[in-house]
């Protein structure tokens, strides 16, 4: 018996090592990127721990080089990736499970003139990705576009179809009431970065996990996110997946940057298509962009777009995220520093689910020094949740009176 037991364990013990082998091999790294200047061309160099397959193409409108591969991991000092000659910047990370992506901001039209591998040399040099790309003429860019572009980038991603929209008969009673809580931005999309170097995309999943934990804690609601992980979600998937929990309220949380560096606070935005002031309104833009920062192809509206802003006419959805909004003011207020004009209004694409109540958070400013001190704090994190806790208690503790025979 003993015998036994003991060449078990052994295999078990070989068995481990396999797997633990198998996942390093299984997730090669990116471990620095590189962009050379000539004359006629700009070279992009991007070295990995081993050969992988890849693909590129080219979107226009912002024009940008796109880059796909398998699922890698990133090495930590790519935070602040190269820029030059043709390229104006970089953006890179998961875009869906199994499929990493890069995004090359590009200085006007271009065309990658080759792509290819090279493998490792005497130097010392691991296997890199290298791409030349040259400036080209927007007659020739869409020209090129029309003929090879719509066939080389990937095909329409599985997001469910939008079914009209139905508004769901009151809970029953007993019956968990579903909140999904949605993390900004994500994967090759990292929202606002700091002075510091901390990713929105990371402070606003790490908070949403901990509202989720409290939320659950209540034994009231079922809570669902958008993401669990640092993966690109575009957003009409984003409200797609809300509307096939069955969701009783929508909670985006984003933390933004702005030029000035002395503000600071928190706001609450619902939906509108006139924005409460400029400053909303640049930051519903910025958001809108998500899609195009991640790479996708922008001259192409899907009817599951036309359908949400014609199911906008429900008047009913907007007036409750707005009775939200105001218990959401009021508790978060009692615990943090708030912006003027808390409760903010503009044309956010998320936001728009037709019979859902949807409320955007930003939960402070990466710029601000001390707005990220907090941000960055697991206690003021818990504090937070704990008020936005509170605010959705109370909004449907509210519903529930009302809806009383």
């Amino acid at each position: 018996m003993c015998k036994i037991r003991v060449t078990f364990d052994r295999f078990a013990i070989v068995g481990a090592t396999m797997f633990l082998v198998q996942a390093a091999v299984a997730a090669p790294q990116v471990s620095d990127v590189r962009v050379g200047v000539y004359a006629s061309k700009t070279r992009v160099v991007m070295e990995v721990s081993r050969a992988l397959d890849f693909r590129t193409f080219t979107l226009p409108r912002p024009y940008r080089v796109v880059v796909d591969m398998p699922e890698v991991t990133w090495s930590p000092k790519l935070r602040a990736p190269p820029s030059g000659g043709l390229i104006t910047g970089m953006r890179f990370g998961l875009f869906k499970p199994g499929l990493s992506r890069v995004v090359l901001d590009s200085k006007g039209p271009v065309r990658i003139t080759k792509a290819f591998m090279i493998p490792p040399n005497a130097a010392g040099r691991p296997h890199r990705i290298v791409l030349d790309i040259k400036r080209v003429t927007e007659n020739a860019f869409m020209a090129a576009y029309s003929r090879i572009g719509k066939r080389s980038k990937p095909g329409p991603d599985a997001t469910p179809r939008l079914r009209p929209p139905v508004l769901k008969p009151k809970s029953k009673s007993g019956e968990k009431i579903v909140i999904m809580i949605d993390p900004g931005h994500g994967g090759v999309d990292p929202g606002a970065i700091s002075r510091s170097g901390v990713w929105e995309k990371h402070i606003v999943l790490s908070f949403s996990k901990e509202l989720r934990r409290q939320l659950r804690a209540t034994g009231k609601f079922e809570v669902r996110l958008t993401r669990g992980r640092d993966v690109f979600i575009r957003l009409r998937e984003r409200i797609a997946r809300a509307r096939a929990a069955g969701a009783d309220l929508f909670l985006s949380i984003h933390a933004d940057s702005i030029r000035n560096p002395r503000v600071r606070g928190m706001s609450v935005y619902t939906l509108s298509e006139r924005a409460s002031d400029k400053e909303a309104a640049a930051l519903a833009r910025k958001e809108n962009k998500s899609d195009m920062i991640a790479g996708l192809d922008l001259n192409e509206q899907s009817n599951e777009v036309v359908n949400i802003l014609i199911d906008l006419a429900q008047r009913e959805t907007m007036n409750e995220s707005t009775v939200f909004a105001r218990q959401l003011v009021t508790e978060l207020s009692k615990v943090r520093k708030m912006l003027r004009n808390t409760h903010r209004f503009a044309g956010f694409a998320v936001l728009k689910a037709p019979d859902i109540p949807s409320v955007l958070v930003e939960l402070g400013y990466l710029s601000n020094r001390s707005d990220e001190r907090l941000l960055r704090d697991p206690g003021q994190r818990r504090r937070m949740a704990t008020a936005m806790t509170r605010a959705i208690r109370r909004y449907f503790d509210r519903q529930e009176a009302l809806n009383q025979p």
